[in-house]
């Protein structure tokens, strides 16, 4: 008979254990609280707008993230982005270190060795670079630098139409062939001469357009 007093006092002991014992638990986390929706990488991929595919993305990682305010996308690895026409032409073409769109306000913003080069074979560069789709604007606040096929320029403050076909540079200094733009040949020397357009300084759209991080 011992033994089974001695299973029983055994089993009490741990059943008596049991019940005495605390349980430590962490407080819950939601995804939405701090994760990103989505998080791609290696991404090279078509983006429509309106029906219509608009652009294509190529970048190294892609996060889409709906709990940050305002909900953006974020490139921080780089970003290529080429925009199409209504048949499918390559329009321009983007590229920056970083970049942010906020989806909320169509809101693009570049950061970083920003590079722009669309079919007229106009070239642009800068460390920033805004793009309001809803105005249908570009803009810059950081010194920029354009290169047209028969002119140069370059300002502190630019600002353009999204197919950058008419634009502005106030505080700036540029160069232009003679014989397109004053007397004398086109095989003149080139003559460097001040913008004398001024333009009223644009704040940006939203708040985050200042701030992003």
């Amino acid at each position: 008979m011992k033994p089974y007093i001695l299973y029983i006092a055994a089993l009490i002991i741990f059943i008596s254990s049991c019940q005495e014992g605390k349980e430590h638990t962490a407080p819950a986390i939601y995804p939405r609280d701090s994760v990103a929706v989505m998080t791609s990488f290696g991404v090279n991929t078509l983006v429509s707008d309106s029906g219509l595919i608009k652009y294509r993305i190529v970048a190294e990682r892609w996060e889409v993230n709906q709990a940050k305010v305002p909900s953006r996308w974020i490139f921080d690895k780089g970003l290529f982005l080429e925009q199409f026409d209504e048949k499918f032409h390559v329009e321009a073409y983007i590229q920056c270190d970083t970049a942010f769109y906020f989806d909320q306000n169509k809101l693009w913003e570049l950061r970083g060795r920003v590079r722009v080069r669309t079919v007229d074979g106009l070239r642009f560069s800068s460390e920033e670079l805004f793009w309001d789709q809803n105005s249908h604007e570009l803009y810059s606040h950081k010194f920029s630098h354009l290169i047209t096929p028969d002119r140069e320029m370059q300002g502190t403050y630019f600002i353009s139409d999204e197919h950058l076909r008419h634009y502005t540079i106030s505080n700036s200094k540029g160069s232009f062939v003679k014989g397109k733009f004053g007397s004398g040949t086109e095989n003149d020397s080139i003559l460097a001469a001040p913008d004398t357009v001024k333009a009223k300084k644009r704040l940006p759209t939203t708040p985050s357009a200042r701030t992003v991080r």
